[in-house]
């Protein structure tokens, strides 16, 4: 370590010393002390030393919520190797891009997805050995093995090496890698810790998975604060507000329908609540007043992205109800027109930040790193406006970066629109966002079908669900007869909402 260098390994040895007997990761068979979480991590570390991975190496993981994750990230990080975690609700061909695309040497997956391997490495030759989760009694290296192994030593890691690549939405039907360094996601788990007011004495539940950069992001920030990450295998609302209850969670992250339906299961007397004081995130209005009327706590709203550690901004909903938050301590954030020219308050603009929050570039793309960062700014592709108190409001993405954001996760339409249009019934199709009652923002395809063709909503539904994952699959689709045109020829996607935005919308397909 660097004498001014702070990394996510520091988190977890600096825990080891200050915090080493109180609960660091609780699951439903484990708990394991901050103290041995750190002698699993440095197990780890020897482990992958012992293989030969060195600072830089990529090391893949395709598992749910476990503790394992936890003592893997503490080995990589005091190595200085990149995790790559993976969406296990991708299909295996979009998995299998991730696999091409970083080259990982080392596979870590849990049992629950050893179907897939065969598809999946037909075309990794980068990985060298497969290590599982829950053995299996097949050619595979048990996970707990790695924990016999003597203590490795710590490589001279810097705050400025990256520890994650997290593949973000297919933007122009291409997933990108962000490679997120030790400093942003030390930086960000302090500033989420000292704006919550968290201390060791708080816990979160893991129902966000640890693939997404919410949920790594609060669960570290948990690490940081000392407190309990209390995880889950599976998200059930009656289990886990009973499980709240019971284990007096104090704080979890939230994306629709999580919430709704954890207050569902509290009007129903299954839990109470009472001790969740912190729910983050994004959620429709009505579900934010439901939870605030209980009493209990405050929701904060926030706003982030993959390539700024997920939490720019925060502040409590009683603050400044509908807005985006504000900037975070560590955060610079401005508002800019289209030719970089800051906009006064109250006016629209791309959102662009500085600070240490700030992703370390796009993996292997230094075209696209350049252009993103350029004048020394992080530029979002969102649209947004700060009010004169410092209040962001968000607004919206740039036309070139439209996404949808169902549940929290990430959908490029010109994804969803590329697997449509491989369907040979299709002429034409434009994927719009609209309002969802469930996931707070659905995905709509409005398609122009070829002349004769007869094709059915669900068919074409279950036709994109069979080929890319299910979570990008349109919920509502239109057919037409035409799709208004710019002058150039091009399908102009804001008429396209503007005509059947809200068309058809009673319930998904």
């Amino acid at each position: 370590m660097d004498l001014r260098s702070f990394t996510v390994y520091d988190i977890f040895k600096r825990n080891a010393r200050v915090f080493k007997s109180r609960i660091a990761i609780q699951s439903e068979e484990r708990r394991i002390t901050f103290g041995e979480l750190h002698d699993q991590a440095t197990a780890v570390c020897g482990w992958l030393a012992d293989k030969g991975i060195r600072r830089g190496d990529r090391i893949a993981v395709l598992t749910k919520n476990r503790p394992e994750f936890f003592s893997l990230i503490g080995g990589a990080a005091a190595l200085g190797a990149v995790i790559v975690p993976i969406n296990f609700r991708l299909s295996a061909d979009e998995i299998k891009h991730i696999l091409t695309d970083t080259r990982p040497e080392l596979f870590f997956f849990e049992q629950d997805f050893e179907k897939m391997l065969p598809d999946l490495f037909s075309g990794a030759a980068s990985v060298k050995e497969r290590i599982a989760f829950d053995y299996t009694g097949r050619n595979f290296t048990p996970f707990d093995s790695l924990l016999d192994h003597p203590a490795g030593e710590a490589a001279a890691v810097s705050d400025g090496d990256p520890l994650m690549i997290i593949h973000t939405a297919a933007i122009q039907g291409k997933p990108r890698g962000a490679l997120l360094g030790h400093r942003g996601l030390a930086a960000c788990s302090i500033q989420v810790m000292s704006t919550l007011g968290l201390t060791y004495d708080d816990s979160y539940l893991n129902i966000l998975p640890l693939f997404h950069i919410a949920g790594l992001m609060a669960a570290l920030t948990m690490m940081q604060a000392g407190g309990r990450n209390v995880l889950i295998s599976r998200y059930d609302p009656k289990a886990a507000g009973k499980l709240i209850d019971r284990e007096k969670v104090t704080f979890i992250g939230n994306f629709p329908p999580i919430l709704s339906q954890l207050l569902d299961a509290q009007a129903a007397g299954e839990c109470t609540l009472s001790c969740l004081k912190n729910v983050l995130g994004v959620e429709l209005p009505d579900t934010v007043k439901r939870f605030e009327a209980l009493g209990f706590g405050r929701f904060w709203l926030a706003y982030g992205q993959t390539e700024t550690m997920g939490l720019t901004c925060l502040c409590p909903n009683a603050e400044r109800p509908g807005s985006a938050g504000r900037p975070g301590p560590l955060v610079d954030m401005k508002i800019v027109d289209e030719f970089d020219r800051e906009c006064p308050a109250g006016t629209p603009g791309e959102i662009v930040m500085q600070g240490p929050l700030v992703f370390e570039g796009y993996w292997e793309d230094e075209e696209l790193t350049r252009q993103t960062l350029r004048g020394g700014w992080h530029h979002t592709g969102d649209v947004g406006r700060l009010d004169e108190e410092g209040f962001l409001w968000f607004v919206g993405r740039k036309a070139e970066k439209e996404l949808i954001k169902p549940g929290g996760e990430n959908v490029y339409p010109a994804e969803v629109e590329k697997v449509i249009m491989e369907h040979p019934g299709i002429r034409e199709v434009s994927v719009i966002g609209v309002p969802d009652p469930k996931f707070g923002e659905g995905i709509k395809a409005v398609c122009v079908l070829n002349p004769g063709i007869r094709l059915s909503e669900r068919e074409l539904i279950d036709f994109v669900a069979g080929r890319i994952a299910r979570y990008k699959k349109p919920g509502y689709v239109q057919f037409v007869d035409s799709l208004p045109k710019r002058q150039d020829g091009s399908i102009d996607r804001q008429k396209v909402k503007a005509q059947y935005g809200l068309a058809g919308l009673s319930q998904p397909a």
